[in-house]
């Protein structure tokens, strides 16, 4: 079964884009040649982002090869399939890697044993910290400013070879 989903590459140093390339390269099968443009939100650095297509789980294990460079600040996402939740993988050097299963429009699920083991283990003043952690709210806080950055960006479509 074909998976979809995009990545984001919101910033990386010059030097490290090749290998990001390499790395998408291996999941994916194929050769991946990105469109780099300036990251006006941080100086010197590049971002890209391009949609891809292949088996199911090629999101996590796009995240997972990304996750070499820990300078890199990323997201990828896979589109839920017959079966199969959505996800969504978000990198930050500061905050490491954070997952989260995602709905049909995108939203971040919380599963009822999450939720379930969250309300028995956790002190009520500490709820929603946990809360904001499970939905990944300080990755989104750190990547917004780069999101923005990249507003009108060129986008590069990329296909698993089959």
């Amino acid at each position: 079964m074909n998976a979809r989903g995009v990545v984001f590459v919101h910033s990386s140093p010059t030097a490290v884009c090749p290998h990001v390339e390499w790395a998408i390269s291996g999941v994916l099968g194929t050769k991946v040649s990105l469109h780099w443009t300036p990251q006006a939100a941080v100086s010197g650095q590049l971002r890209t982002e391009c949609t891809w297509s292949g088996s199911v789980g090629s999101g996590g294990a796009i995240a997972g090869a990304l996750r070499a460079w820990p300078m890199l600040r990323f997201e990828v996402t896979e589109e839920p399939t017959p079966g199969v939740d959505g996800e969504r993988f978000c990198h930050v050097p500061a905050l490491g890697l954070w997952r989260g299963r995602t709905s049909a429009n995108g939203d971040i699920v919380i599963g009822e044993d999450q939720l379930r083991t969250l309300m028995a283990e956790t002190p009520v003043a500490q709820l929603p910290a946990k809360m904001n952690e499970l939905l990944g709210t300080r990755w989104d806080e750190a990547l917004e400013p780069l999101r923005l950055a990249g507003d009108g960006a060129p986008v590069t479509w990329l296909h698993q070879v089959g």
